[in-house]
C-alpha cells in the first residue's frame, strides 16, 4: 500500500494514494461539508459543498472526487471556498420549500445544518420558495420531491448498492427532477422497499411513511437491536417515542448489514402493536370447548399439574417440547434444560427441523461442525460463487447485496443452481437449471469433471481429508452425459461450472433451503462440502461453505442444544463426560437415550405414546409439511401448551395458550448465519399481562418443584458460557456493539470469523461418497407437475408477523401460483385465473401467474398466507437422516375449477 503525505489546512496528513482529499481529511479529523457523498457510493461531486482550494489548481475542486497526491496543499476554509459554499447553499435554498418549522426532517436535515453552519438565512435568487408537494400515495415511503436538492444519492444507492435502478434523473435544466420510469407509483416501478433511498436522503424529500408527523428526531430515543426476520441478523436502530416504535434505521458501520436493510427489516415492525396480540393466558379442558381467560397463577398451576400428572402416569418420554428459531439463545437453552432436567426426556426439537437440520447433520459429518465456515462479509471478495438452492434476493436480501457486489464491482463469477429463474440468474456466468430433487446427482457431476480433468487440490486432499478413494469410485459413474439425463442440465454447463469453481483459490459456496428440504437434504449438504474439500476452498478468507439460515436464530436454537441428541454447541447427550457435567450443573440425573425428532413425535402421538407437548413460538400446524397429518397428531395430545404472540393455527389446537413478549420487548441474544452472537436490547415494555418466554418457563419449572431462578437473561448466558467451551468468552458486556463470532474460547479471545483454518473440528474433513436418491414422490399421469415451495420477499414463514404490518400488506396481500406457459396453455390457464391445485393429501384454490420464472413441468407456491394453506399439499418425503420435510418436491395437478 503506497502512502503519500499532503497538507490540509497546514496540517501534515498521511493518506493512502488511492484515497480522495475528502477521505484523507476525514481520517485526519478535518471537517469538510457534504450533501451528495456517501462512502458506499462512487463520488460524483454533484452538490459542490465539499469544494476545497488546492494550490496550483485553476479552480476549486470537489474533494470527494479528487485523489490525493504527494505534497498537495489543500485549504478547506479559504475565503473563496467559504464564498462558494454559501453561494451554493443559496442556490439550493432558492428551490426549496421554506417549511422547516413543520418538516419532520428538522434536526437531522443536512441542508438545515449547513445553512446554520454557514449562516445562510435566505436566498438572493428567489423571493418566494415553492410550496411543499407531498405524495403519501406509496406504501412505506413518503415523497416530497419539491424538497429534492438533486444530490443523486437515492439514484446512486438504488443503482450501485441495491441494484434495482428504480430512480433516475428526469428532464433537464431547471426542470430536472428525480423520478421513477414514466412516473410510475413505487409499487409498480420495481421498487423492493428496502428504504436505501430514504436512508441517504439528506433532506425531507424521502421519508419513512410510518414515522411522518409522529415526532421530531430529538424526541426519540434510539435502541440498538437485531432484526427478527431472516438469518442474516441485521443490526437495527429503533427510534422510540413514548414507547412507540416510529421507524427503523441501520448503522452504516455495523456488521453484517452496514446500513442496508430489506423491506421486512425496515418496515416490518408494526406487528407488535396489532390488536390481535394475545393479552392473557387462555385455558380450556377439551378441544371442543371455547377458551376462557385465566390469571397467570391459574394457568401456570394448571400447566405444572398436568405436565407432572402425564410424566408420572406415562413416563418422561410421553412428553415432547418444540422451541423456536425465532426465540433467543437464552430461551432455547431454557427450553432444552426444562425438557431434560424437569421432564426427564430428550424429546426436544426446534423448528430448524423443517429447514436447516440437514445443515447441522451434513456439515457435522463432513467437517465436524454444523455451522457456516466464513463471515457474510467474505462473500464480497470471492472470485467464484456457487449459490445453490437459495432465492437469496427474496429470502436473504441483504446477503444478496453482497453477492451482487462481488459480481458487479469485484468481477466474481457466479454459478446459480436453481430450478427457478430467480433474480440472481441475471448476474450468473452459469445457470444450472436442474430438475427439482436432483441436487446430489448434479454435484456429483461437478466432482466428476474436477477429478477427471485433474483440477482438484491434491495437496489439500492428502493433508486434510479422508475417503478420497471411495469418493472417486462413486463420482466416476456421474459423467456429464448421465447427469444431464438425470438433472436436465446441459453437460457443457456442468463442465463450465466445474472449471470455474475449481479454477480459483477463492471459491465460496452459499446455499439455502433448496438444498436442505429434500429427501437427500443432508446428502446434498455433504456433496457441497465435498466440492469445498476437493478444491481446498475452505479455511481461508472468501472461501468455505455457508448455509443461509431461514429464521433469525436457526443457528442459535441448534447451538443451544434444542435438539434430541445434543446439549449446547453439539455436546453429545450420550457422552458420559458431557452427561456427567450437565447432570452435576443442573442438580439432577439427566436422561441418556436420544430423544425423538419432531416428525417422530407426531407419529408417536398418533400411536398413543406421546401424550403432551409444549410448543414455544412455533406454528407447525401451518408450516410443517402435510399439515393434515400434523393436525391429526396434535388432536391426540391429552395436553398441549402453546406459547405465542398471536392465535396461530397451532394455538387453536391447544389446551393452554400463554401470551409471550416479542423481539422488541425482550432482552437476549441471537446468533446469525455467520455465528455472530448479538445483543437483543429491550426497546419497549410488553403489553400489560404478557410475560417473557424465559420467565414463563421458569414459572412452570418452579411450580413443578425444580428451581429455575434468573433475574435477567444475562445470567442465563453466564450459565451457558460456563457449560459450553465455544461460548466460554461470551458475556453481555462483551457483546455490546458488534457482538462476537463463536467459538470464543475465553474472555480475551476475539472470536473466530473463519473456521477450520488449520484443522477440522473432526480432525480431517470427510469426503462422503453419496449416490443420487430420487425424491419420495415424483410426477405421474395423475399428478403431472412438480410442486416446490419457498419464500417471497415481503413475507416470513406463516405470515403471523409480516401480514400484520400495514405497509407490507398493502404491497403484498395474497398468494399466487407460478406456472410455466408450456404447462398453462394446454390447460387454458391465464394470469389472474383462479385455479385448483391438488395433491394426494389436499387441495386449495389460488390465483395463477403464468411466467417463465418456473421451470417447465414445475409450479411454485409460498406458504405465508393463511387463506392459501400450501402445506395441505406438501409431503410425504423426509430427509433420510434429519427427517426434514421434502418441501421442495411433491406431485400435484393444476386445473381450472369446474
Amino acid at each position: 500500500m503506497t502512502m503519500v503525505s499532503l497538507f490540509i489546512d497546514g496540517k501534515k496528513v498521511e493518506s493512502e494514494s488511492f484515497q480522495t482529499i475528502l477521505q484523507a481529511a476525514q481520517k485526519a479529523g478535518i471537517h469538510i461539508p457534504t450533501l451528495c457523498y456517501d462512502p458506499r457510493l462512487a463520488p460524483t461531486g454533484a452538490c459542490r459543498m465539499c469544494v476545497v482550494e488546492v494550490e496550483g489548481a485553476r479552480s476549486l475542486v470537489a474533494s470527494c472526487a479528487t485523489p490525493v497526491s504527494k505534497d498537495m496543499k489543500v485549504s478547506t476554509r479559504s475565503e473563496s471556498v467559504m464564498r462558494a459554499r454559501k453561494l451554493n447553499l443559496e442556490l439550493i435554498w432558492s428551490h426549496h420549500p421554506n417549511d422547516c418549522l413543520t418538516c419532520d426532517k428538522t434536526g437531522e436535515c443536512q441542508l438545515q445544518k449547513l445553512m446554520y453552519e454557514y449562516e445562510v438565512k435566505t436566498s438572493r435568487f428567489m423571493n418566494c420558495n415553492p410550496s411543499p408537494v407531498p405524495d403519501d400515495s406509496n406504501p412505506a415511503i413518503y415523497r416530497d420531491m419539491s424538497k429534492c436538492i438533486l444530490c443523486g444519492k437515492c439514484v446512486r444507492i438504488c443503482d450501485e448498492v441495491q441494484n434495482q435502478h428504480v430512480w433516475e434523473f428526469s428532464s433537464r435544466g431547471m426542470g430536472t427532477s428525480v423520478a421513477t420510469a414514466f412516473e410510475k407509483p413505487l409499487k409498480n416501478s420495481g421498487c423492493v422497499f428496502c428504504g436505501h433511498c430514504v436512508s441517504v436522503c439528506p433532506v425531507g424529500a424521502l421519508m419513512d411513511k410510518p414515522a411522518v408527523k409522529k415526532g421530531r428526531p430529538w424526541e426519540t430515543r434510539k435502541v440498538r437491536t437485531v432484526c427478527c426476520y431472516c438469518g442474516v441478523g441485521c443490526s437495527l436502530v429503533l427510534h422510540i417515542k413514548q414507547n412507540e416504535i416510529l421507524k427503523v434505521t441501520a448503522d452504516t458501520h455495523s456488521p453484517p448489514n452496514y446500513g442496508s436493510l430489506c423491506v421486512k427489516g425496515r418496515y416490518g415492525f408494526e406487528f407488535h402493536k396489532s390488536t390481535d396480540r394475545l393479552k392473557s393466558p387462555l385455558i380450556r379442558d377439551h378441544l371442543n370447548q371455547p377458551f376462557r381467560e385465566a390469571s397467570w397463577e391459574e394457568a401456570i398451576h394448571l400447566v405444572a399439574r398436568r405436565f407432572m400428572e402425564i410424566k408420572l402416569k406415562y413416563g418422561p418420554d410421553a412428553f415432547g417440547c418444540l422451541s423456536s428459531s425465532r426465540g433467543t439463545n437464552e430461551e432455547n437453552y431454557l427450553a432444552q434444560k426444562f425438557t431434560r432436567a424437569v421432564m426427564g426426556t430428550n424429546n426436544m426439537d426446534n423448528c430448524a427441523r423443517v429447514c436447516h437440520a440437514p445443515s447441522v447433520t451434513g456439515l457435522r459429518a463432513a467437517l465436524g461442525s454444523g455451522a457456516a465456515t466464513n463471515s457474510l462479509a467474505d462473500i464480497e471478495g470471492a472470485e467464484a460463487l456457487i449459490v445453490s438452492g437459495s432465492n437469496t434476493t427474496e429470502a436473504h436480501p441483504v446477503a444478496a447485496l453482497k453477492i451482487k457486489k462481488a459480481v458487479r464491482q469485484n468481477g466474481a463469477k457466479l454459478i446459480v443452481i436453481d430450478p427457478r429463474e430467480i433474480e440472481l440468474v441475471q448476474y450468473a456466468t452459469v445457470w444450472l437449471r436442474l430438475k427439482p430433487g436432483t441436487n446430489v446427482a448434479l454435484i456429483n457431476g461437478l466432482l466428476h469433471v474436477i477429478l477427471k480433468e485433474d483440477l482438484e487440490n491434491k495437496e489439500f486432499i492428502q493433508q486434510r481429508t479422508e475417503n478420497i478413494d471411495m469418493l472417486k469410485q462413486v463420482v466416476v459413474q456421474y459423467t456429464p452425459e448421465r447427469v444431464e439425463e438425470i438433472t436436465g442440465v446441459p453437460q457443457e454447463d456442468i463442465i463450465k461450472a466445474a472449471r470455474i469453481y475449481a479454477g480459483t483459490r477463492k471459491g465460496m459456496i452459499v446455499y439455502g433451503l433448496g438444498m436442505t428440504e429434500h429427501k437427500a437434504g443432508s446428502h446434498g449438504v455433504m456433496s457441497l462440502a465435498n466440492l469445498s474439500l476437493i478444491t481446498g476452498n475452505i479455511g481461508r478468507p472468501n472461501t468455505g461453505i455457508n448455509p443461509l439460515r431461514g429464521q433469525n436464530n436457526v443457528q442459535g436454537s441448534c447451538d443451544m442444544g434444542a435438539l434430541p441428541d445434543v446439549y449446547p454447541c453439539y455436546q453429545k447427550a450420550d457422552d458420559p463426560i458431557v452427561h456427567k457435567k450437565f447432570s452435576e450443573a443442573w442438580g439432577c440425573q439427566l436422561p441418556v437415550k436420544p430423544g425423538l425428532k419432531e416428525p417422530q413425535m407426531y407419529r408417536e402421538a398418533l400411536a398413543g405414546k406421546v401424550k403432551a407437548m409444549y410448543i414455544i413460538g412455533y406454528d407447525p400446524a401451518a408450516t410443517q409439511a402435510n399439515t393434515h397429518h400434523v393436525v391429526s397428531a396434535m388432536k391426540e395430545f391429552e395436553f398441549l401448551v402453546v406459547q405465542e404472540l398471536f392465535m396461530t393455527e397451532t394455538a387453536k389446537l391447544a389446551h393452554v395458550v400463554l401470551p409471550a413478549s416479542c423481539f422488541f420487548e425482550k432482552e437476549g441474544t441471537f446468533t446469525n448465519a455467520e455465528r455472530r452472537v448479538r445483543r437483543l436490547n429491550q426497546a419497549i415494555p410488553p403489553p400489560e399481562g404478557i410475560r417473557h418466554d424465559w420467565e414463563i418457563m421458569c414459572f412452570i419449572a418452579n411450580a413443578m418443584g425444580y428451581p429455575m431462578h434468573y433475574n435477567h437473561p444475562g445470567e442465563i448466558m453466564r450459565e451457558i458460557a460456563s457449560l459450553t467451551p465455544e461460548f466460554a468468552g461470551i458475556d453481555y458486556e462483551r457483546l455490546e456493539g458488534d457482538g462476537l463470532v463463536w467459538p470464543v474460547w475465553d474472555k480475551k479471545h476475539p472470536g473466530t470469523p473463519i473456521l477450520h483454518k488449520d484443522t477440522f473440528t473432526r480432525g480431517k474433513g470427510r469426503l462422503n461418497d453419496l449416490l443420487y436418491t430420487p425424491s419420495e414422490e415424483l410426477p405421474d399421469n395423475d399428478y403431472p407437475l412438480y410442486l416446490t415451495t419457498g419464500r417471497r420477499l415481503y413475507h416470513y414463514n406463516n405470515g403471523s408477523m409480516s401480514l400484520r404490518n400495514p405497509e407490507i400488506r398493502s404491497i403484498s396481500s395474497e398468494e399466487f401460483i407460478e406456472i410455466h406457459p408450456s404447462d398453462a396453455e394446454p390447460l387454458g390457464i391465464k394470469t389472474g385465473d383462479i385455479v385448483r391445485v391438488t395433491s394426494r393429501r389436499g387441495s386449495l384454490e389460488v390465483q395463477a401467474d403464468v411466467t417463465t420464472k418456473s421451470r417447465p413441468g414445475s409450479v411454485f407456491l409460498s406458504f405465508h398466507f393463511p387463506e392459501t394453506p400450501t402445506n395441505v399439499l406438501t409431503g410425504p418425503g423426509e430427509d433420510i437422516l434429519a427427517l426434514t420435510p421434502e418441501y421442495k418436491v411433491c406431485a400435484v395437478k393444476v386445473e381450472l375449477p369446474s
